[in-house]
């Protein structure tokens, strides 16, 4: 499992076949890996305090999580020009990795919004910095 962390002011995803907003914030590989990422991500320090300096948690500013599955983060583009995707985790094994990443993140009294695992999504952000991070 891949975190790619992005803080942003406001970022929305929705579903590209009905155009449907599934999930949506404000300023905001195993079960064991999964817990251990949510942590991590909770206590990251990427918000930006009083002078402007990363120092903050997600939960020292009140934030939201907008969490989204992607599995093209495991493209493997060695071998040619088209990515090969055969280090990502398998669907019906990924989705409950996903899922229970989410629920620890629920756990912690953050507000999360979720992406539609396994659909194609539109996702909308306005970055905040840009500050990504990849864990």
């Amino acid at each position: 499992m891949k975190l790619v962390v992005q803080r942003v002011k406001e970022a929305l995803v929705k579903t590209s076949k009905d155009n449907k907003v599934v999930g949506k914030i404000g300023k905001g590989d195993t079960l064991k890996d999964s817990e251990a990422l949510a942590g991590k991500l909770l206590k990251l320090r990427v918000m930006a305090d009083a002078n402007d300096k990363m120092d903050l948690s997600l939960k020292d500013v009140n934030g939201e999580l907008l969490v989204v599955s992607q599995f093209t983060l495991y493209a493997d583009t060695s071998g040619g020009n088209r990515p090969s995707f055969i280090n990502a985790a398998l669907s019906g094994n990924a989705k409950r990795i996903y899922e229970h990443f989410v629920g620890k993140l629920k756990e912690s009294g953050v507000k999360v919004e979720t992406g539609s695992f396994g659909d194609y999504m539109e996702i909308e952000t306005l970055l905040d910095g840009p500050v990504t991070i990849i864990i």
